[in-house]
């Protein structure tokens, strides 16, 4: 089965006074319908940008598609005019964005925001485009949805704007949805909520979903594929289980490492990576992680690891990343419970 997207070596740059941010370079992969990619990694690692230019979002300029492509069903989004992506943007493609408070419009209702799509990919009628919305607000789980729908962004808590912003991004029953952190800042028990209901209108329309996050604990139960991004590259891709159960990467044990573990005997204590991303117009030479990567050797301040196959269908870009004895040092390490972090 064909894939539904398509995204090949894609490289998305700003142009700056203070230089070029490689925000997006070199990164690839597909999309088949009924799956959920999970993209993953620490804030400015890339995700947002990947995601946005998916979306045919980011103004040109500063931003500009240096080289790559993006294919939906076969066809190059990038050659598509700018009248087609519009007609694609939110119809066979839709987003949910990171922040609901300031994607949604202040001045209008809730049910006018879901509506307006539907008038404008569906051509329904102003009415009947008003029920629809209604409806979807009742499918995600707004209570008393008729009434809610006439409600301003400001009078919603901040879960209910989410799932405002999931009926809209599914009114046109897209084939692929794109979830930019749509559990951030929510508590922990909406946050399942939202997941599950993903989970269950995916089921039930057969729909791809592009979950991105910085929370591995997010896409555990989700995700079909992991991708982990880094300084705007993917450094680990694979099968959910395999990424998880077996990471090749550094970044992925750091990643992993930080998640709360209630199996240990140091009362939950985390172990952050250390340090900070790099500045992405001055990426340090050769792998970018190597400063904040505790078991980084010589050769990785030289040479620039690219993405390969390890093992079936799992790819890393780490120059030991098929290194038994590298590997088993990560490994010693997680039993000792020692901090993953680098000196810097």
């Amino acid at each position: 089965m064909a894939p539904l997207l398509e995204v090949d070596d894609l490289h998305m740059h700003f142009f700056t006074r203070d230089g070029v941010v490689k925000a997006c370079d070199g990164v690839s992969f597909t999309l088949e319908a009924g799956r959920t990619l999970g993209v993953v990694g620490e804030s400015g690692s890339g995700k947002s940008v990947t995601a946005m230019t998916v979306m045919r979002l980011i103004p040109e300029p500063p931003g500009k598609v240096v080289s790559g492509d993006i294919r939906f069903k076969g066809e190059s989004i990038l050659s598509m005019s700018e009248k087609d992506q519009r007609k694609l943007r939110g119809n066979r493609i839709a987003m949910i964005f990171q922040d609901p408070m300031t994607s949604l419009n202040p001045v209008f209702r809730i049910g006018q925001q879901i509506a307006e799509p539907l008038r404008l990919h569906k051509d329904m009628s102003r009415t009947e485009a008003w029920a629809a919305a209604v409806e979807l607000l009742d499918r995600v789980g707004i209570p008393q949805a008729e009434e809610r729908a006439r409600n301003y962004p400001h009078e919603f808590s901040g879960g209910m704007r989410q799932r405002a912003m999931i009926a809209m991004a599914l009114a046109c029953g897209p084939d692929i949805l794109i979830a930019d952190e749509p559990t951030t800042a929510l508590d922990v028990t909406i946050q399942a909520q939202i997941l599950e209901l993903m989970q269950e209108i995916q089921q039930r329309t057969e729909s791809a979903i592009i979950m991105i996050t910085h929370d591995l604990g997010v896409v555990a139960d989700m995700a079909d594929h992991i991708m982990v991004m880094y300084a705007g590259k993917a450094v680990e891709y694979g099968p959910a289980d395999e990424v998880f159960y077996n990471p090749l990467h550094p970044y992925t044990w750091g990643l992993l490492e930080s998640l709360p573990r209630h199996d240990v005997d140091d009362k939950g204590a985390l172990c952050p990576i250390k340090g900070q991303p790099p500045s992405l117009i001055n990426l340090p030479p050769g792998c970018a992680f190597s400063p904040r990567c505790a078991y980084a050797k010589p050769e990785c301040d030289k040479k620039v690891p690219p993405l390969v196959e390890i093992d079936n269908g799992h790819l890393s870009a780490c120059l030991f990343a098929g290194d038994i004895d590298f590997i088993c040092q990560y490994e010693n390490r997680v039993k000792r419970g020692e901090d993953s972090g680098g000196d810097v």
